[in-house]
């Protein structure tokens, strides 16, 4: 035993005790991201189906249990078709949070502050102001990392530069571009009418609709800061990693936009407080 120690007649090592934690972290992210979903009953089901061919094989059942058998036979496949959302967004959380995505990240801070100093939230903030006046309901997804290509070629490309006008004629509720997410990254609007990955969660409040759940699930998934504007109540909303900000003011909004895209600044090139706008206390809500 290396570098270990004794519990009674165990022989434990620090690589039993690392194994045990890696497997445990494992667990909790698998049981984070079935939480509140249909997949736990799927799971739950799956497991007592494979309890019932442990208990007809200790009985010796042969008929019953060479029936089971077959099915726990291609069961990794049966796993991989009935969990495969689920799979897939636990590699997405692996590639969003690995070392080597924190590797690319280094080597891309300073083009990152480039892009983050060049955009213009302005525009943006007014844009939102105006379409709360007027219940007009927006997706606006911000990104500071990616152009986030895999969601932009889902609907229109653009590639414009941001300004108040033409967010207000995208989101015109007669426009054929107002139905979906416009997504920015640098200073430009780099498409239109995308569709987002919606949550899978069950205890959003009711005033939550399609819009706000879209918003949830793809800062799930992405670095994002997406801005939401209800249809039915004008209020503007940010979020940001699966937490929404609900019923913000334009100032409290270009805070937020400001916290997001100058986060990762050194201390001594942040932005002044004259540059973000005087903020007061926001309306968060943890919807995890």
């Amino acid at each position: 035993m290396i570098l270990g120690f004794n519990i009674g007649f165990l022989e434990v090592s620090w690589v039993d005790i690392i194994d045990i934690l890696l497997v445990s972290f494992l667990i909790y992210q698998v049981y984070t991201l079935m939480k509140g979903s249909v997949a736990v009953r799927i799971f739950l089901g799956f497991l007592s189906l494979y309890l019932t061919f442990l208990v007809v094989k200790a009985v010796q059942m042969e008929l019953l249990t060479l029936i089971l058998q077959q099915f726990m036979g291609v069961g990794v496949i049966a796993i991989i078709i009935l969990f495969q959302q689920e799979i897939r967004k636990f590699l997405l959380l692996i590639g969003k949070t690995t070392v080597f995505n924190q590797a690319n990240m280094f080597m891309h801070f300073w083009k990152r502050n480039i892009n983050a100093r060049d955009l213009d939230v302005t525009p943006i903030v007014e844009a939102c102001k105006s379409l709360g006046g007027t219940n007009t309901g927006a997706l606006i997804v911000l990104s500071k990392s990616s152009d986030l290509k895999f969601y932009a070629e889902s609907g229109d490309m653009i590639d414009a530069v941001i300004s108040k006008r033409l967010l207000l004629s995208i989101f015109n509720k007669y426009s054929p571009l107002h139905d979906g997410a416009v997504i920015i990254s640098g200073n430009h609007i780099r498409a239109a009418r995308c569709i987002l990955p919606v949550t899978e969660k069950e205890n959003l409040p009711a005033q939550f609709g399609l819009r706000h759940r879209a918003a949830i699930g793809m800062t799930e998934v992405t670095d994002t800061l997406v801005l939401v504007v209800s249809e039915e109540t004008g209020q503007m909303s940010a979020v940001r990693n699966g937490d929404i900000m609900h019923n913000l003011s334009a100032p409290e909004l270009r805070t937020k936009i400001n916290e997001y895209m100058f986060e990762e600044l050194e201390e001594g090139s942040k932005i002044s407080p004259e540059e973000t706008g005087s903020s007061s206390s926001t309306k968060e809500l943890n919807v995890g």
